[in-house]
């Protein structure tokens, strides 16, 4: 694509329309789910955050590095990788081939090999916007769950003075707190953070006491009921294994929700297909573009769009005071006239 060609596209992409009943949405009705398209968009040069495939193929290189993969494993694993559509089911494998016998998940070589793949994430921040506006959306009282490993958006909230807390679902008091919304600034990882060698989990069975828990799932699922999803990078999130323990399983009647969810359309046919199909889910698919760097652009138009919609509550304070301004001068002028 030449200057001339991307400058036309830019101005085409400036005019795309944005659903109104997404921008009308207040930002604490807002739930974020991140996935890896974020990440990529944020740190661009480091391939293990650009997409599932990416980063298994990443992690196959740091377990080859590190020799705790058999090289047959790692030969296996790598054709896998190139010939499976079922990316997560390689990744459970693979989570397994580098765990104990015992089918207990920890301790495990994987952690070792994803502090390999992420070592010193900060350094790689090249393009912020998407992650200013997220933290523009909390601010705001907007939510932020992710499927994602890396810890990207709680560096840059951190070196934006944000008090920024990772979450994982292994601690059943912080889960509540951010459920109900008294962590402003807490990202929920739903696979675990690859910081913390207790974390990471790719397959349901290793949530057994959140799934388990009928307090933790009430509080969970009312939040898709009563908050509108809104997926911003994401792909194979509604097939993620945990994803659907945690919200899909057992939520009746998603027809009758509105989420949402951003995508880049390559493919015409396919993203009209997709929009037909998310809609049975509750979901209202919209296309950023045709090309992923307009990504970051959408994102913060989108943003901005949503943070200058005066809440109703705001209408009601405003029209209060105007009326006692008003009492206030007429009693004033009736006062100087006697």
């Amino acid at each position: 694509m030449d200057s001339e060609e991307r400058t036309t596209n830019r101005s085409e992409q400036k005019s795309r329309k944005i659903l109104r009943s997404l921008i009308r949405k207040q930002p604490w009705d807002l739930l974020l789910v991140i996935g890896t398209g974020v990440s990529a968009a944020v740190a661009p040069e480091i391939p293990a955050l650009c997409s599932w495939r990416s980063c298994i193929e990443a992690v196959i290189e740091a377990a080859e590095q590190l020799e705790v993969l058999h090289p047959g494993d790692v030969a296996e694993f790598r054709k896998k990788v190139i010939k499976d559509r079922d990316l997560l089911v390689v990744a459970h494998d693979l989570i397994r081939k580098m765990s104990p016998r015992t089918g207990d998940t920890k301790p495990n070589f994987f952690q070792d090999c994803l502090m390999e793949v992420f070592d010193n994430l900060e350094q790689h921040i090249q393009n912020p916007v998407v992650l200013q506006s997220i933290i523009r959306l909390m601010e705001r009282g907007t939510m932020v769950l992710t499927t994602n490993y890396d810890n990207l958006l709680e560096i840059f909230g951190q070196q934006q003075g944000k008090p920024m807390e990772s979450l994982d679902l292994k601690d059943k008091d912080k889960v509540l707190q951010w459920a109900r919304g008294h962590i402003k600034y807490g990202v929920l990882h739903i696979h675990g953070l690859y910081t913390d060698p207790c974390g990471m989990v790719l397959d349901p069975s290793g949530y057994k006491d959140v799934t388990q828990d009928p307090e933790v799932m009430e509080v969970l699922q009312n939040l898709y009921l009563t908050k509108s999803f809104l997926f911003v990078g994401c792909g194979e999130t509604l097939r993620d294994q945990i994803f659907q323990a945690l919200f899909l399983y057992t939520v009746k009647n998603k027809v009758d929700l509105e989420h949402y969810m951003l995508v880049l359309k390559e493919n015409e046919d396919h993203f009209f297909k997709l929009q037909a199909d998310m809609l049975l889910h509750g979901i209202k698919v919209v296309s950023y573009g045709d090309c992923f760097e307009y990504f970051p652009e959408y994102v913060q138009d989108l943003t901005a769009q949503i943070c200058k919609q005066r809440s109703p509550d705001a209408d009601r304070v405003d029209s209060t005071t105007l009326l006692g301004r008003i009492e206030r001068f007429l009693l004033q002028l009736e006062f100087n006239a006697n």
